[in-house]
This record gives C-alpha cells, structure tokens and sequence, in this order.
C-alpha cells in the first residue's frame, strides 16, 4: 500500500523536512544496546520528546493525518478531555486550534512507543516523520527506542507468520494496524546486530548462558539454523 500523494520515498515529506535534514550519522545515534549508553543522559531527551508530541505534534493537521491513515488514537483523542488543560475535541472535519496549556503532570502518562511501533510496522518511521512526531530531540530521545523495535519487529517476522505478526501490533478493540510493510531501509549493521541478538536468544532458550554461553557468539546464529528451519 502507498502512502497518499506520493510514494514510500516521499511521504516523510509530509513534515515539509527532507529526511536528510535531520538523520543523525547513524554511527552517532545512541543505542540502547550500546555500553556507553546512559540512561540518564537519554531521559531528558526522551522527556522533550513527550512534550513536543503532546503540546505540539498531535495539534498538527499533518501528525493527526497519519495517524488516522495508520489507525491510532492520539492521546486527545482518547477520552473528551483526557489531558488536564487541553481543549474538548474538535468536532469533526474541524483542525485543533492553539496547542494547550503545557501540562507537565501528563507527559508521564504519554508513552511514545505504541506510536513507533505503529510507524515502524507501516513502514513509516521515516527521520521526517519521527521529527515531525516527536521534535528536534527525537534522534536522541527515540532514536533507541526506535531502533529496538524495528529490530524487534524483524524478531516477530522471524519467529512467526503475517498473521501472528499483526495480531501482536494490533491495538483491540479497534486501533488495529490496517496494512504492514517489511522493515524499511535496513542497513547491514542493523541486520548483522539483529542476527547477533537471535542468536543470542535462540541460545538462551537451550539455556547456554552464564558459564554455559559459546566463548564467541556467531554472528548468523549457525549451530541453530537446523532447529530454526523447523
């Protein structure tokens, strides 16, 4: 399925921002596998990016396009008045007017990831539109959120069918995903980690951890392939 008025190529346009204005080098994105990663220094990101979705992105005509397109409920959307000192619902056919009075007592509540999960299973999770979602800080403050659940998804692609798969991303009753695509823009480092870390997995179910673990951990996952071809 392709995105409206244009293709895969061009929907992070939506957010009138090339992608290339805002990806990060990805040897330069932090990641949460990463020794050097540190979850406080992330906080703080991760922080401004719940305040820029909920005082500013879900206000947007085009964030509130997306999400209608891929079938999830924004945060004030959820209830009539669900965040303190946000405005009533538009009625429909109508845009948000004013972004609301920040109320930090709700970011806490606002978790971000059902919202990368959506993108990353649309094949959305486009750098323009993560920016355009989650603000300037989004590198930082989803960057390693993101980065996890696209290898996450390649888990649940691997480990069961399209029909598993999206029965794990639907949101019931009704926010369920309308269509998935395969992971989009892969590069060899995200593969080659990901293959690392099923093998990791497949590892840990034969219980070979601790002083049991292999010395090196192959990358490919070779002394299970048999078991996972079955």
């Amino acid at each position: 399925m392709d995105f409206p008025r244009g293709s895969d190529g061009e929907a992070h346009q939506t957010f009138q921002r090339a992608s290339s204005d805002v990806t990060p080098d990805q040897g330069q994105r932090p990641q949460a596998n990463n020794p050097q990663f540190d979850i406080f220094d992330w906080y703080p990101k991760y922080q401004s990016c719940q305040r820029y979705f909920i005082d500013h992105a879900q206000q947007s005509a085009q964030v509130q396009a997306v999400a209608a397109f891929v079938n999830i409920h924004l945060p004030n959307q959820r209830s009539a008045n669900p965040i303190p000192g946000a405005p009533p619902r538009s009625p429909p056919g109508t845009l948000f007017g004013q972004p609301p009075p920040q109320s930090h007592q709700s970011y806490a509540s606002a978790s971000l990831l059902p919202y990368i999960r959506r993108l990353v299973v649309t094949g959305l999770d486009f750098p323009g539109v993560l920016h355009g979602f989650f603000g300037d800080d989004w590198a930082t403050g989803v960057g390693p959120l993101h980065e996890q659940e696209r290898r996450n998804y390649l888990f649940a692609a691997k480990s069961g069918g399209w029909a598993s798969v999206k029965r794990d991303y639907d949101m019931l009753p009704s926010e369920t995903v309308p269509f998935m695509r395969p992971l989009q823009a892969p590069i060899i480092a995200e593969i080659e980690a990901a293959e690392k870390s099923w093998s990791e997995w497949l590892a840990m179910e034969d219980w070979m951890v601790g002083p049991r673990a292999p010395e090196n951990m192959p990358g490919r996952g070779e002394p299970h392939r048999a078991r996972d071809q079955r």
